[in-house]
Order: C-alpha cells, then structure tokens, then sequence
C-alpha cells in the first residue's frame, strides 16, 4: 500500500474510532471518576502478595508531587508541579504557585506531621537534588542552586547554574531528573548534559542523551531510564567512554534496552488517554494494552522489601493507573530483564485518578511512591481531540492541587524513627558505605564528599580493602575520587580482585587520572594481562575502554588481543573504536597480521568494515592512502579483508553529504593495468576520492539513483544500525545465516509493501516464511525474529532504508514519520506476526482496487 492511501486509511480510521469509543463501555467508562478520600482510594489497590500499601502524606500537607527524595535525617522533600494543567486548556500554567515543600514525620509512627515551605512562587518546577545546606532546583527552565544560610529550611539565596537547563518549556520533553550517580556526577534524562560541584561553583559536561522522565542508577553505578512508549533502557559503559571516537558512531552500549516487554494489565478501564482512539491500544473492555506513559523507573537498593525484590527496577504507568515490576538479570556485560509476575502489575489501582510519577527509597529502604492524584495528566500541547471530549464528558479535570504519598512496605512492618545522618562524625559515617541498603551507602558518599573531611581518608583505604566483597569498596573508592585522594599505586592491588566491579572500577580511576608514567602503565597491563582471555565482563570490557591510557603500541597491542577474543560482541567492537587514537591505520595493519584474523567470518568482517568507515571519515591524506594501497596488495593476494574494505567505500560514495576525501596521489587500484575493480567499484573509488588532477564528478552513487540526497543519508546511517542489529543473523551481505535468519537480498518481505516491513520489525515474526520461492523454516531459521521496538523511529526507518536498497534492492526509502504511525497504529500488538496473519492483515488494510 503506498503512503498517502496509508495514511489517509489511517485518519478515517482515527476519525471513526473517535466517535464509536464515545458511545461504548460500562456505566463505569463512561460517567464520572470521582475523586476519593484517602482512606478509600487505599481500598482501591491491588498489591503484590506479602506486601501493603501505607498512606505517608496527603493534600493539603502536599499538592501535585512530581519529585520525592529524603534528606539525611529522614525528612522527604517534594517538587510540587502546582501550576500543571489547571484546566484543560492549560491556561494559568505559569503562574508561579509551584514549590519545593519539606515533610517531616516527627513521632516516627510512618506518617508525615509537619509541611515547610523551602521554595515558592516556582513557575513549573520539574526537579530536585539535594546538595549541602541547599538543592538543586529545575524551574521554569532554569537550573538554580538554592541555600539556607541560617537553618530555617528555606532558601535564602537561589544562584542560576544554567539557564538553558531544561531545552523545552514542555514538561515532558525537558531535562529532568538530577540523579547524583556514584562517580559524583549529576545526570539527567532528557537532555545532553551533566554537573558537578567543583570548588569554583558548578561545572557542566556534556553527556550521552538518556530517557525521558526520571534516572535511576543501579549498585555498579550504571544509569537507568526509559521513555513513555518503551518501558526499560540503561547504559552497560560508563559515562563518556564509547563516543570519544568522532569518526564512529556507537549503536550499543547507550540506551540499551532492557526489555522489549511493553504489555501492561490494568484492572479498570482507562479511555481517557491521549490515543485511545486508535484500535488495539485498549482491550474490549477498555483497558489499556501497552504502555504510553512510562517514567520514573526506579532501580530498587533497599532493604524493606523481602530479598525477591532487591535489584528489581520499578517503572511507573500513569496512565494505566499501575506500576510494573522488572527482575533485572545480569549475563556477562549485558543487562536484561523480565516481568516476573506476567498477567499481574506489582502495584494496580481501581482509581482512575491514581497517577504514580515518581518512586523513591528512604533512610528506612521502603519503596515511596508520588501519587499526582488528578484526573487529567496529559499536558495541553498533546491533547487529542478524542482525549479532550472524554476528559470533559467525565469530568475529569477537576479537582487540582491533590496528591499523595505511598508507601510500599511489608505486612506488618514497624516504622522507625529516622536517624541523623548528618550529624554523625565523618569516621564513623565511612562505615555507612558498606551498609546492605542503597540509599544509606549514597547518602554516606554524597555527605562525605560534601564535607572535604580529609581525615577520613585512612579510613576509606581500609574500608576500601575490608570491603573486597561487597559494594562498600566501590562507594569508598569513588569517595576518595570524590576528596581528590586517590593514588594510583595503591588502586594497583584492586585490579588482580577476582570482584569483576572492583577491578573494573580500580581500572577505570586509574585510567581517569592525569600522569601516566611508563612505570605505571607497566605495573597496570601486568596486572589485568591474566584477565585478559577470559569471557566478557566488564573488567574485560573497562580494558577496552581504558586502553587509550596507554602509549599508543601498548593500546594497539591490547585492543587487538581484546577484539580477537571478543569480536563477536558488538559491545566490545564498539568500546574498542572508541579506544583507537589517530594512528587507526595502523591498529588495522597490526590486526591484518594477528594470528586470529587469518580467516574471515561474519563478526570479523563486520568489524573490519567498521574500521574502515572509521579511517574514510577522519579524512587524512596519508591514511586514506595508505588504506586504498593496502586494498590493492589484498585484492592481489585474495586476502578476505578486501571484502570490506570495498563495502566502506561502496558506502560512503552513496553519501552526498560526504565531500570527497583526499589521497597524495591517484591510488594503485586505478591506475593498475590488472584489472582488479568491477566497473561498479572503479566508480565508487572515483566519485569518494579526489587527487591531484582528479575530481569527483556528480552524481554519486548512481546505483542507488532512487533515492534522494537526503534518503542517502538515512541509508548510509542504517548500515552502521543494521551491522549492530541485523547481521548477525542476515549477514553482512544480506544473504542470511544459516541457523539465524533468512535472506534478504531480493526478498519479497524486504522490497514489497513498505507498512508489512515496518510492522515485522516492530513486532517480530515467527513459523516458517517463504522467500524468493524457498521455505525457510526451523532449524534452518531461528523460530522467531524479535520485536525491534525498543530502536526509536528513525533507527529503523535508516535499517529499513538500508535494506531495501542494498545488495541489488531499489525499493525505495522508508521516513521516520511512516515507522512512527505504523508503530502508533498497532500499538496493541504484543505477539510476533506469523507469514499469513501479517499478510491477511495488509490485505484487509489495502484492498485491491476494482
């Protein structure tokens, strides 16, 4: 079905589903919601067996939470996002009436007693750190750090760190989060930047771009988030260590998705969403499918919950009233998870007016939840129509300024009084670093770095020692990073820990910091050089990226060694090219002659390519020249390196936004007499290339001549996203892999109807399919080809640019508004498509014309 017929069939569809959802339903789906008491929306809850939910705060005391975190004596500090939505136009909205309230429970019975203001008249406040006598506070776009000079608890001096904190005026598309990691970094979601308290003031950094709304961090220090369409991302590297490469661009590694899971199970009908028009976003009785509003995920530390629970990630759903639990699992350098109680969410309510958008954990390691309380909690800028007569037909905009408090606890759990951690002398808070909860081991570092007590630093050395086994000695060693203590020589006896997270952590401060001497150096590749074999870890893979420490042969040396062991893992390809300094020409010489590199096969060849592309795009004379030598002495010699060698160049030749690159001379490949270039590539060395008394000349890549400038740019982005994500089971060259995937070279389900393809990579597909006249079936295949939600819009409309116009295809480009439409249009799918199911599903969408 070609675009304007899809996307006209799509809006009589919107149109109609508009209109029959008015009418549908219960009583219950369609009157009104009314807003409940406490006390019964308590009785509105269903909860994970074992567990109960407890009422902490509650309007007046606290209005429109949208940010909780405690202090170090047990007191809860909320952002208060008052001047959301106050109808449903948005109009008011800034008015300055948020504001940053301190709870206080001051009998120690679990209840909030006591409200202080610390901050008011805020227009929109997002969020919250805390930091010495003070926080950070994010309001009306601005990042401001704010002190209490005299102990009142309100702030007496609000300072501007960065005006331009937030990027957008919109609250679900700007920065947000504030998470103080361990590294002693402040990162956020929704934005490119972290900050740090430095004796002069604040510094800013730039950072990788993480999530949406909310950050989390889990024991190794390893960032947390999501976005509302897909519940589950985090980094496997640390901050800053896989970009540093500017000629190569990391498909792995960041924003790695945890789960492809997206189904969700409400137990009451949820028709006032923003999208509920569209078929298949909610079930027959009204329920929400799928999430749409994921946030806050938080990475559970605490010690409250039974042992089950620990290092479960929390994702909050407001909109299906809900809040899932993830069992984290950890397999070598990867992360995934799984819903360990499918069919059932950890946390449901009845009420529709339940908004969880904020989790947190506390001195005494409960889970806390930030309960919104309102009807309406999509902003104005996105509401649909359909959203819009639905909210006001059931009355759901008022009231406002409601919220709540929630704690998750076991049955029959006693609450305590909270300590004061921060009277507690600075000797005896190092002991804190080792305690069993997250929460008291981050509030002990963040204290101790605060107070730049150097007499403590004995203390964290043999903390850090005593604690080999438990998370304690990170948290001692990113203390001492912290106070600027560490000594190098004295991390050395961590590297040979067989604690992988120490090891890497001992590798990664040493390899941060400044004054590498030879000696050192030596002392360091001695001791992980046993490491050095072993199956991917992240020591293994902190070598890869601390290898630029090193002088330049002994970081060739390793990152070989390192990538012939592991260059099955597109992690490590990844970290390694971020690792190559400027001689990358000569890492690749030194892998051409490796022992392990003699023999081609698809892994190597991918990675090798990768190099190449690397080498192309920095641009140097000598290196590009270098390069199409060394590609002549291997089309010579019939050296499998050659292969991608000429794919690099085939690729970049089709780019038009590419300028040609420059050689000292014209390459051997041109002026040989033995033929050793097809036509195809003599042409593409010539239009990349230019040299004394030779210039390109367009148009390039006429190979692909239907697709535009601008769709050539899309196609040469999808073959770094496609190496990543594809080929390991078609292959580089799109013939498929025996006992992976079919090809896709000349196929049917690749250049046919462009909604079919977006819909099996959103999806999946399972049994046999046919291809070019072959059934290909299990074991020749894989059973099932995944979903690909968790990759945004324009990834795969690049990968699926790229394959329809690679190996022979020319079917044309595929847009990133088309991926997204085909996405919201199915969002109900939860189950691969089998080959006649997804046939006889575009047949109903496209009939042929009479």
């Amino acid at each position: 079905m070609r675009k304007t017929a899809f996307f006209g069939a799509l809006f009589c569809i919107l149109c109609l589903s508009a209109g029959w959802f008015f009418f549908v339903g219960t009583s219950e789906t369609r009157g009104p919601s009314p807003a409940l008491s406490p006390s019964n929306q308590l009785k509105t809850f269903r909860l994970h067996d074992g567990l109960e939910i407890r009422l902490v705060a509650s309007e007046p005391l606290v209005q429109d939470p949208v940010h909780i975190q405690f202090d170090a004596d047990g007191r809860l500090w909320v952002v208060e996002m008052r001047g959301f939505m106050p109808d449903i136009d948005g109009i008011g909205e800034q008015e300055p009436v948020g504001r940053i309230n301190i709870l206080e429970d001051l009998d120690g019975d679990g209840t909030m007693d006591t409200s202080t203001i610390y901050l008011d008249s805020l227009i929109m406040p997002r969020a919250l750190a805390l930091v010495k006598n003070g926080a950070l506070v994010v309001e009306n776009g601005t990042l401001w750090w704010t002190e209490d000079l005299d102990g009142d608890w309100k702030a007496d001096v609000k300072t501007a760190i960065d005006p331009d904190y937030a990027g957008s005026h919109l609250p679900e598309h700007s920065a947000n989060g504030l998470l103080r990691a361990m590294d002693n970094w402040y990162y956020n979601a929704k934005s490119t930047f972290r900050y740090r308290l430095t004796g002069d003031g604040w510094l800013r950094d730039s950072t990788e771009f993480r999530g949406q709304w909310g950050i989390s961090q889990d024991n190794f220090g390893r960032l947390i988030y999501n976005y509302n369409w897909s519940q589950l991302h985090g980094d496997l590297v640390p901050p800053n260590l896989l970009q540093r490469n500017p000629y190569h661009q990391p498909t792995t590694g960041i924003d790695h998705g945890l789960t492809v899971e997206r189904r969700i199970y409400p137990i009451r009908p949820n028709l006032a969403i923003n999208r509920g028009y569209i078929p298949g976003i909610l079930d027959e009785e009204g329920k929400l499918q799928e999430f749409t509003a994921a946030c806050a995920p938080f990475f559970y530390r605490g010690t409250a919950l039974p042992e089950a629970f620990y290092g479960n990630v929390f994702v909050c759903e407001p909109s299906g009233n809900l809040i899932k639990r993830n069992q984290v699992i950890e397999e070598g350098i990867n992360l995934r998870a799984i819903d360990p109680n499918p069919g059932t969410e950890f946390l449901a309510s009845t009420d529709e007016r339940f908004r969880p958008v904020n989790l947190c954990s506390g001195p005494d390691g409960a889970l806390y939840i930030a309960d919104m309380y309102r009807g309406l909690v999509q902003h104005g800028a996105y509401i649909s129509p359909y959203l819009k007569e639905i909210t006001l037909s059931r009355n759901l905009v008022l009231p406002i300024n409601r919220g709540r408090i929630w704690r998750i606890v076991p049955k029959g759990w006693k609450a305590r009084a909270a300590e004061h951690l921060s009277a507690i002398p600075s000797d005896q808070l190092v002991n804190r670093l080792a305690h069993p909860d997250g929460w008291q081991r981050d509030m002990a570092q963040r204290l101790l770095v605060e107070r730049e007590d150097t007499t403590v630093i004995t203390h964290l050395w043999k903390m850090a020692h005593q604690q080999r086994d438990s998370w304690g000695s990170l948290h001692a060693l990113w203390t001492l990073q912290g106070l600027h203590a560490l000594h190098p020589d004295s991390l050395l006896t961590f590297l040979k820990e067989e604690n992988p997270y120490l090891a890497a952590t001992a590798l990664r401060l040493i390899t941060s910091e400044p004054g590498a001497t030879p000696d050192l150096q030596a002392k360091v590749l001695e001791a992980i050089q046993p490491f050095k074999q072993t199956n991917p870890s992240v020591l293994t893979l902190q070598m890869c990226l601390s290898a630029s420490w090193f002088s330049p042969d002994v970081s060739q040396k390793l990152l070989v060694d390192l990538i012939s062991q592991h260059r099955d893992v597109p992690l490590f390809r990844d970290a390694v090219l971020s690792s190559l300094g400027k001689d990358t020409f000569g890492f690749f010489q030194a892998l051409s002659i490796h022992p392990d590199w003699h023999t081609s096969d698809q892994d190597g060849e991918i990675f090798v390519e990768m190099v190449a592309l690397s080498i192309l795009r920095h641009k140097d004379p000598t290196e590009s020249q270098k390069l199409t030598e060394s590609l002549a002495q291997l089309l010579e010699s019939g050296k499998w390196t050659a292969r991608p060698l000429l794919a690099a160049i085939s690729l970049l030749s089709r780019n038009p936004s590419l300028d040609p690159i420059p050689l000292l001379h014209a390459p051997t490949l041109i002026s040989s007499e033995s033929p050793l270039l097809s036509p195809e590539q003599s042409v593409a060395i010539e239009q990349l290339f230019t040299w004394p008394g030779h210039i390109p000349t367009p148009p390039r890549a006429s190979v692909t001549s239907v697709l535009s400038d601008k769709d050539l740019a899309l196609f040469t982005q999808g073959r770094s996203h496609y190496l990543s994500a594809c080929a390991g089971c078609h292959g580089s060259d799109g013939a498929g892999v025996k006992r992976m995937g079919p090809p896709l070279a000349g196929s049917e389900w690749v250049i046919g109807d462009e909604k079919q393809l977006s819909l099996i990579v959103l999806h999946g597909m399972e049994g046999p399919i046919e291809v070019n006249g072959v059934l290909y079936d299990s074991p020749e295949i894989l059973p099932s080809m995944p979903a690909h939600t968790r990759l945004d819009d324009g990834t795969l409309a690049s990968i699926l640019t790229y394959i329809r116009n690679e190996w022979g295809n020319q079917a044309g480009a595929i847009e990133r508004r088309f991926v997204a439409t085909a996405r919201n249009v199915t969002q109900g799918r939860v189950l691969p498509w089998s080959a006649e199911e997804l046939r006889n599903y575009i047949n109903r969408e496209s009939p042929p014309s009479p």
